[in-house]
């Protein structure tokens, strides 16, 4: 009998566990399997940031940009990584959006070590390799720098290739290209390949008078989640920024981090982790001039192509900071 009431108590308390594990919200997030988003979400749930903020974090791979905003406009999704551009092109659409800043990285443009090229100009007949499309931003934003600079359009001045970056890693390093385009981490691997930065896509930034602390990359969620479930959304900023300070400041979380950054070596891995560092926004309120100034100019290099109906930065791209309270 004694047993009997034992083993109901265990049940019973069983029961109410997985009751309250059941509360707990998932918040589903669907990114590039091997983006490196994923060290920030990692840390995210192996110290249980999300569920000190009261959710779950549900990571979904997804193998191409374009498959997770699928998942996430069809919802089976609840946050994607993108960058607000893309957001404000949605919001002037009339699709509520709402962007939480996750990286200010950005890339560069490299050439071999032994390179002629010392400027843009130097890349007049040259084949240039970027990563991603005609609408890259890092590729317009250079371009506005060379007429700026320099007086002439890369873009006329030069033989472009495009291609996903690990292809174009590999045309780099095999000397096929007389620059490339990359995105950071792989400007990383780049550089201690061998390869030297002609330019960096924060100065170029810089130059054109645009704010290189503005953070291009962050989670999208949609303006439903946040009118709905509004501590979820900054649940998931302040876990964000919790992840943010341990990457920060403690090594060890890189060490054990080490095995999904595919580092082939002590100098490349030195050099991803140092790269993170550097794309750590200073704080998560954007300033919305400074992101005002940057539509414009992707606007006059993209036109509608790139941001559809958004000549303007439409209100409410950015996530608010929370009230206190």
């Amino acid at each position: 009998m004694k047993a009997s009431r034992i083993l109901g108590c265990l049940l019973a308390l069983f029961t109410t566990l997985g009751v309250a594990n059941a509360e707990i919200p998932k918040l589903r997030i669907s990114v590039l399997k091997f983006g490196t988003v994923n060290w920030e979400l990692d840390t995210i749930r192996h110290h249980g940031f999300d569920t000190a903020e009261g959710f779950e974090l549900d990571v979904q791979g997804a193998a191409s940009s374009s498959a997770a905003r699928i998942a996430f406009q069809g919802g089976q999704a609840d946050v994607i990584v993108s960058d607000w551009l893309w957001v404000a092109r949605q919001r002037a659409a009339g699709r509520d959006m709402v962007f939480i800043p996750y990286s200010k990285a950005v890339g560069g443009l490299l050439v071999s070590q032994d390179s002629d090229v010392r400027t843009l100009a130097d890349l007049k007949g040259g084949k240039v390799g970027i990563a991603g499309g005609p609408l890259d931003k890092s590729w317009l934003i250079l371009r506005a720098y060379s007429k700026q600079t320099f007086g002439f359009d890369l873009k006329a001045e030069s033989e472009q290739v495009f291609g996903a970056p690990p292809l174009i890693f590999k045309a780099a390093l095999d000397g096929d290209l007389a620059g490339a385009i990359n995105f950071w981490h792989f400007m990383a691997k780049m550089e201690t390949a061998g390869m030297r930065k002609l330019i960096d896509i924060s100065d170029a930034a810089r130059d054109l008078g645009l704010d290189p602390e503005t953070p291009l990359l962050g989670y999208v969620v949609k303006g439903d989640l946040l009118r709905d479930a509004p501590g979820l959304v900054h649940g998931l900023a302040r876990a964000s920024r919790t992840a943010k300070d341990v990457l920060a400041r403690d090594d060890a979380e890189w060490d054990r981090l080490r095995d999904r950054m595919n580092a082939k070596s002590d100098a490349e891995f030195d050099a991803l982790k140092a790269g993170f560092r550097a794309g750590i926004p200073i704080s998560q309120t954007v300033d919305r001039d400074a992101a005002a100034r940057m539509l414009e100019l992707m606007h006059d290099l993209g036109g509608r192509d790139l941001l559809g109906q958004a000549s303007t930065l439409p209100d409410g791209v950015f996530l608010d900071p929370e009230t206190p309270g």
